[in-house]
């Protein structure tokens, strides 16, 4: 080569030598970094893949966080709920400590009276002061809000989830289909001898007698003066009497038992028993779990429990209510979607809202109130604050069974899917440090030898000074 302007050789051995050099801050960068991709430019498409997974494995992260937040939440109001039960139990021994009259004097019972006060305060301030977070858990903040209820219709409406949009309200249409009845025995005529029977209803048993040609009117006194201990009354009804039980459902049932004669000529010395039927319901179109006038509705979107009316749930009719909002949600799936929440209403436990409108509600109890125990409402108060026992612990149980089922098992899941998201992000974005390290030996060889190449072309041009002092 004699040419001096332009020196070919260093030029390939320059180019070279950036390019080395460039390898080789790349792999540095890598080792520094832990990282295949810290631009784009190393990796377009590989970049977009791993964005798309970070922001999976990050939602994930999220979602797993909102359970685990969500079960402390659910876990504060248990604690409450827990003691509460406690309470309930203690009052329901109290009623029945002063349900025994002839054993007591009425100092004892207005004692007994004024701990089951103290109690109904106490679950008062239970419901007013539990909070998480600045938040009240059990006063009926949580709870769902209704409106256009029929009480006509639905004596009692309980909503323990319902899934509603954003901003949006959901009607709720509660149809009839088959009529609830009471377990009924009819007779026609009078009693022709002298006739004892055993008259059996859901509540217990009691032996009657009745005289040779008892009238009617007189069986009649007899069975519903014993309604409260049998569970069953009688009416006149077209020149007979008919025996009911005094609740609907199944459950129920009349049952007369003759054990000394023919009580009345249609029951001609045998046992005869009827049983009561529970209402035909749909919710929305879906068939709810019915028990006598109590509505179950169990769907993906909505757990709720309705108290029919007794004129109600025997007619093929329906009723519509809305609910407006309310309830408490909770973010539990990577993506904000009502797919992705769950849908929870605490009710309150105050002493207004134990019980329900059929049976009565806690607070009735108290001293001066219409059920106070110490004036003799023995049984109305027993049967409140067992609804009552029965509704703490349906409250609670739906509560456990969110934490159990949907949250623990979602973090399970969800921590499932964080890792094989995480090791696909990995396989894409991050640098295998035995291969960068490899190349990063193979860079500064390269990067050496190029050097000393420059350094030989940058030598050649000097051969022409040969030739001019040749």
């Amino acid at each position: 080569m004699s040419r001096i302007n332009t020196n070919i050789p260093a030029l390939v051995a320059t180019g070279r030598l950036r390019q080395n050099q460039l390898d080789m801050t790349t792999r540095l960068e890598r080792l520094a970094t832990g990282l295949r991709i810290n631009r784009g430019q190393d990796d377009p498409a590989g970049l977009i893949v791993s964005e798309t997974l970070r922001k999976e494995y990050r939602s994930i992260e999220q979602a797993i966080s909102n359970s685990a937040r969500a079960i402390n939440f659910i876990s504060t109001a248990e604690g409450a709920l827990n003691e509460a039960s406690r309470l309930l139990l203690d009052l329901r021994t109290l009623i029945q400590s002063t349900a025994n009259v002839g054993a007591l004097s009425q100092d004892e019972m207005q004692a007994n009276q004024q701990e089951i006060d103290a109690i109904l305060s106490s679950i008062d301030r239970i419901s007013n002061t539990t909070q998480f977070a600045g938040e009240k858990l059990l006063n009926g903040d949580l709870g769902y809000s209704v409106s256009a209820v029929d009480t006509n219709s639905l004596a009692a409406v309980q909503l323990f989830a319902v899934r509603l949009a954003e901003n949006t309200a959901r009607n709720v249409v509660v149809q009839v289909t088959n009529s609830a009845e009471t377990a009924q025995l009819s007779f026609v005529g009078t009693t022709t001898s002298a006739v004892s029977i055993e008259l059996r209803g859901n509540l217990g048993s009691e032996i009657l007698s009745f005289a040779s040609g008892a009238s009617l009117s007189e069986i009649q006194t007899a069975v519903n003066n014993l309604a409260a201990v049998t569970g069953v009354s009688a009416i006149l009804s077209g020149g007979g009497i008919r025996l009911n039980s005094t609740e609907y459902g199944s459950d129920v049932m009349v049952s007369v038992k003759p054990l000394d004669g023919n009580f009345i000529e249609a029951n001609a010395g045998t046992t005869i028993e009827d049983h009561g039927v529970d209402a035909g319901v749909l919710v929305n179109g879906q068939t709810a779990q019915v028990k006598g006038l109590r509505v179950d509705a169990r769907s993906n979107s909505m757990d709720a429990r309705f108290y029919l009316t007794e004129a109600f749930g025997q007619s093929a009719t329906s009723t519509t209510f809305s609910v407006t909002g309310g309830g408490s949600i909770y973010q539990i799936g990577p993506e904000v979607s009502i797919n992705g929440q769950v849908h929870v209403g605490v009710p309150s436990i105050s002493t207004g809202n134990l019980g329900n409108a059929v049976t009565g509600y806690l607070n009735s109890i108290r001293s001066g109130n219409t059920n106070e125990v110490a004036a003799g409402n023995f049984i109305a108060a027993e049967n409140i604050v067992s609804a009552a026992i029965e509704q703490m612990a349906t409250l609670r149980g739906r509560l456990g069974s969110v934490q159990k089922n949907q949250l623990e098992t979602n973090i399970n899941s969800q921590q499932i899917a964080l890792e094989n998201v995480r090791a696909s992000e990995s396989v894409i974005r991050d640098a295998d440090i035995a291969v960068e390290v490899s190349a990063l030996t193979r860079a500064q060889i390269l990067v050496q030898s190029t050097q000393a190449t420059l350094q030989i072309a940058n030598s050649l041009p000097q051969s022409v000074l040969a030739l001019l002092t040749g």
